[in-house]
């Protein structure tokens, strides 16, 4: 099948993420340019964009076991993350191409995504990091994805608050701790302890800094339910932006199906 342009493609992201100017930002505009570059074969060539996804899952799955067999195998599992935060992209890419963006499959895409952050923890976890803190970090990591869901539904239908702890900073901590432990071996129980004690830290403070901006945000606003006797309206759902460093947490793909 043949598939749009480059410009097309940006333009079709942009209007399916609030009208977000691609072009006023590079970093997010080359992290598009990649997903469509790899996306496009895998377009014309009709792979759904459900076993894209299904393939980021394995390999999110795949870095926790990596990980946990110690000596240099953690390297592997750093490589792996970017192979995951690729795919991320590329299934988004896939399925506004295709035309074949649906509702599951952002919930899917974004499943895959908290199962890749926790996956990274648990990783270190198996390297020697400190329980408590691998699991502080990953309940303030899924958290925070959830008042960004709850917020959406709530009626924040803009493009959501860009955080400290987006998608992109957590696959860099995470693929960074992995890749030094992996690199000096002897060390590794301090390595994983400081990555786990940062991501801890930032999911903290993003947490913080999304609930003050949300409320904000929804403060006063009536709620789009009926009320509690009637039945709920149509709640609408905001977008998320980039997975790309330094911005929001969505899917660069641009699916308003399968992140920011």
């Amino acid at each position: 099948m043949d598939v749009e342009d480059l410009e097309g493609y940006l333009d079709r992201w942009s209007r399916a993420h609030g009208g977000y100017d691609v072009r006023s930002s590079r970093p997010t505009r080359a992290w598009l340019r990649l997903a469509y570059h790899l996306a496009a074969p895998l377009a014309r060539r009709r792979v759904p964009a459900t076993w894209v996804t299904t393939a980021g899952a394995v390999g999110a799955v795949a870095v926790v076991a990596v990980a946990a067999l110690g000596g240099r195998w953690p390297l592997l599992a750093a490589a792996l993350v970017v192979v995951v935060a690729v795919l991320d992209g590329v299934d988004g890419a896939v399925a506004e191409m295709t035309g074949t963006a649906t509702a599951w499959g952002r919930v899917l895409d974004q499943l895959v995504d908290r199962i890749g952050d926790v996956g990274m923890l648990v990783g270190m976890w198996a390297l020697g990091a400190p329980g408590p803190l691998c699991a502080a970090a990953a309940v303030l990591t899924v958290l925070d994805e959830s008042v960004r869901s709850s917020a959406g539904a709530a009626g924040m239908v803009e493009i959501g608050v860009v955080t400290i702890a987006e998608r992109p900073t957590r696959l860099l901590i995470g693929g960074f701790t992995l890749a030094a432990a992996g690199a000096v071996p002897s060390v590794v129980v301090p390595v994983v302890t400081v990555g786990a004690a940062v991501a801890a830290v930032v999911a903290l403070a993003a947490m913080t800094q999304l609930v003050i901006n949300v409320r904000r945000r929804l403060r006063g606003r009536p709620r789009d339910a009926a009320g509690d006797d009637g039945p709920p309206g149509p709640a609408p759902v905001g977008d998320e932006v980039g997975e790309e460093p330094g911005e929001r947490d969505v899917d660069p793909g641009g699916r308003t199906d399968a992140d920011v």
